[in-house]
């Protein structure tokens, strides 16, 4: 690095009982620079930089921001050096406007005057100089997701970063808004300022980033140039092997497994879906892409039996659905892949070999007479780990120490081993690194082509266009009408995500 070194990591080790999720990783930050950090999940990433700002105390190493030693364990401290972190899950009080918010925190308790007029006019210079317009008045709730964003960097420029963390920045932005957040972030590094950019979108650390660091079993594996590396070697580097993309070869449409007709869903006062239609059929992936809160949880939940219309027609496998019922619908043969692994897709404190026949304990093959059949739930649990590839000590494992992708292979395993007619897979690789979302994309075309139908409902783009026969765009609990997904572009879809359909050429 010729910049002038601003951030120093040196020999950071973080042990959690036998596990060490950092071994001596040393990392260096210079001036003006974008560092993105990659690894699988589990690779540490996230425990550094929980370190680095305070949340937790290294076991040993040392770091230093700007010449000086950063206190361990002390987020006041590294806010205090400079440093500034905008999380993936926004922290912003939505009741509040972007002005409050953007203050909060920064002035004494025992101030009895607040200077909103100097915070004002400060705000508006910050949102002038990087380019992030929004306005300071707005209520939080109100914005979009990309304003939001903006305001959580606003935040952290106000309090003065000087380096910026920005963990899957891109994670819930429609193209365009990704787009902008990369010239405000070039903008932020041509005045000084320093980044990390974490992302799992191989192609997103390529066109923002000037070098790429590596953490792969808490260890730092691979340092290089952006300019000097591609996505496939980048993906090979990340999981230490070759990893095989999943083919998708064309396959005429089956019979329809569920369809929506005029469908509208009012809960808790809210429109979820506003005339809703929507048909997915055999041997095909329907694909359905949105910003997050737009209707897709109502679609999923229809699909899954935990909802139905309050008007329009539900059917599934032909006949109409008129009662809330997940039970039956896993029965009919439904399996589904929740948006919340943890919260939806298992019991954590259960042990695997529960949570694997968590969804059929009352069959003749796991109970009789009433009695839990342990030995035949074990064996079914040791086929699942053997056939998915699901990294635990064994059956009896508790299920919350799993891995993410680990976590989302028994989900999956748990489906598919029934052979199901209709798959409701809602963000199935959110979080996911290359490696197990590679194998969960391969898994779900190897059902298609079984004959399944697949709901896939997510706000990655890639992931999309990547699985999907046809795609439709929810907004605002609108559906457009499906497009081939060879017949549609990145840019018309970020229209549509955004709200804009006449200018993508859809009514509105």
């Amino acid at each position: 690095m010729t910049a002038e070194t601003v951030l120093r990591l040196d020999r950071i080790t973080k042990r959690f009982g036998s596990l060490t999720a950092n071994d001596r990783v040393s990392l260096a930050l210079g001036r003006g620079e974008v560092l993105a950090l990659l690894g699988e999940n589990g690779a540490g990433k996230t425990t550094l930089m929980s370190i680095l700002f305070g949340h937790y105390v290294a076991d040993e190493g040392a770091i230093e921001a700007f010449g000086r030693p950063l206190p361990p364990g002390r987020p006041r401290a590294a806010i205090e050096a400079g440093i500034g972190m905008v999380h993936q899950h926004f922290t912003l009080a939505d009741n509040l406007t972007v002005l409050d918010n953007v203050m909060l925190g920064t002035e004494p308790l025992w101030s009895w005057k607040t200077d909103r007029r100097g915070a004002r006019a400060r705000l508006a210079a910050l949102a002038e100089r990087f380019g992030l317009a929004v306005h300071p008045d707005a209520r939080v709730g109100d914005l979009s997701v990309g304003e939001r964003q903006r305001v959580e960097i606003l935040k952290s420029l106000y309090r003065d970063a000087r380096i910026l963390i920005l963990d899957e920045p891109t994670a819930v932005l429609t193209p365009q808004e990704s787009e902008r957040l990369f010239a405000t972030l070039r903008s932020m590094a041509a005045e000084g300022l320093a980044l990390i950019f974490i992302s799992h979108k191989l192609e997103e650390v390529l066109a923002v980033s000037d070098r790429i660091a590596v953490l792969r079993g808490g260890r730092v594996v691979a340092e290089v140039a952006a300019g000097d590396t591609d996505r496939r070697q980048l993906a090979e580097v990340m999981v230490g092997q070759r990893i095989a993309e999943p083919v998708h070869r064309p396959l005429p449409p089956g019979e329809p497994v569920f369809e929506l007709t005029g469908v509208h869903l009012v809960r808790d006062g809210r429109t979820e879906l506003d005339g809703a239609d929507l048909t997915v059929r055999g041997c095909e992936v329907l694909g359905v892409v949105g910003v997050s809160g737009n209707g897709q949880r109502a679609l999923a939940d229809l699909a899954g039996g935990l909802a139905v219309p309050d008007r329009g027609e539900a059917r599934l496998f032909g006949r109409p659905v008129t009662r809330p019922d997940p039970f039956a619908f896993v029965e009919a043969g439904v399996g589904r892949i929740p948006e919340d692994r943890h919260a939806a897709g298992v019991v954590g404190d259960m042990a695997l070999w529960e949570n694997a026949i968590l969804e059929r304990a009352c069959e003749p093959t796991f109970s009789r007479a009433g009695w839990l059949r342990r030995d035949a739930a074990r064996a079914f649990a040791e086929r699942l780990i053997r056939d998915f590839d699901i990294r635990c000590p064994g059956p009896e494992a508790r299920t919350a120490l799993l891995s993410g992708g680990n976590m989302q292979k028994l989900i999956l395993g748990r489906i598919l081993s029934v052979e199901p007619r209709l798959i409701v897979a809602n963000q199935p690789t959110r979080g996911l690194d290359v490696g197990a979302i590679a194998y969960v994309h391969g898994r779900l075309l190897e059902a298609r082509e079984n004959g399944a139908g697949i709901l896939l409902i997510s706000e990655d783009l890639d992931e999309v266009l990547a699985l999907a026969d046809r795609i439709a765009v929810v907004y605002r609990g609108r559906l457009t009408e499906p497009k081939s997904a060879g017949e549609v572009t990145v840019r018309e879809l970020g229209l549509l995500m955004a709200g804009q359909w006449r200018e993508a050429g859809h009514a509105a």
